[in-house]
């Protein structure tokens, strides 16, 4: 009887181990397969050209955004994004618009990285939650490491604006972290295949951009930019 209970952890310590190494081969294969997907291209031909909409892919090194211009198209984002959204007055001087897409719930309630929280990250990933659209005013960015610049031809441009738009869902906008930003309810459904910077290489496809195939990670999308 005194051999029961050591046994029986001994069991059961085996079991999590199993269990540990099989949760570890899932991240594995889940990487190994967002890297191949980030790595086959889509739009074999294509090529930045040398007239047209400038727009900026920026990476914060886990979540991507898109940049448009504020008034490139004949009405601007004004009946979409409206000037009353926003919190503060002052960025209507403002030259672009970030788009990025998104879990409502993680969105809304991690302003920071510091504010991350494991069980909404998991939620997000398996794909419980609504989504939304994230807009920040902003001045247009300086390419660099992290800011890609991208210039479309004005059919490539409306093709992804017309990709942002149907991104929108119906409902009335939450005012963002600051004056500057708004989140407004989105379509579609979050989960670990379907991430926000797969939304950004989904739109750079629809747009005709050469980009991988599957781009659940912000390296998958910046590589071919």
């Amino acid at each position: 009887m005194g051999g029961e209970a050591p046994k029986r952890e001994a069991g059961l310590i085996r079991i999590l181990k199993r269990m540990g190494l099989g949760l570890l081969g899932l991240v594995l294969l889940y990487l190994g397969a967002g890297t191949v997907g980030g790595a086959i291209p889509v739009n074999h031909g294509w090529r930045s050209g040398d007239a047209g909409v400038r727009i900026y892919v920026i990476d914060n090194g886990i979540h991507t955004d898109l940049v448009l211009p504020m008034f490139a198209e004949p009405d601007g984002w004004s009946n979409l994004v409206r000037p009353q959204d926003f919190a503060d007055s002052t960025t209507a001087t403002a030259t672009h618009l970030s788009f990025g897409w998104g879990d409502r719930d993680f969105y809304l309630n991690t302003p920071t990285w510091w504010d991350l929280n494991p069980i909404r990250v998991v939620k997000a990933m398996v794909g419980v939650g609504e989504t939304v659209v994230h807009v920040e005013r902003m001045y247009e960015p300086r390419p660099g490491r992290n800011v890609r610049a991208v210039t479309l031809r004005p059919e490539e441009y409306a093709r992804l604006a017309a990709f942002i738009r149907a991104t929108f869902g119906e409902g009335e906008p939450v005012r963002g972290y600051g004056g500057s930003d708004v989140f407004y309810p989105g379509t579609g459904n979050y989960n670990m295949f379907n991430t926000c910077n797969n939304w950004t290489g989904a739109g750079l496809r629809k747009a005709g951009v050469k980009m991988g195939i599957w781009t659940p990670f912000t390296f998958g999308v910046m590589k071919w930019l």
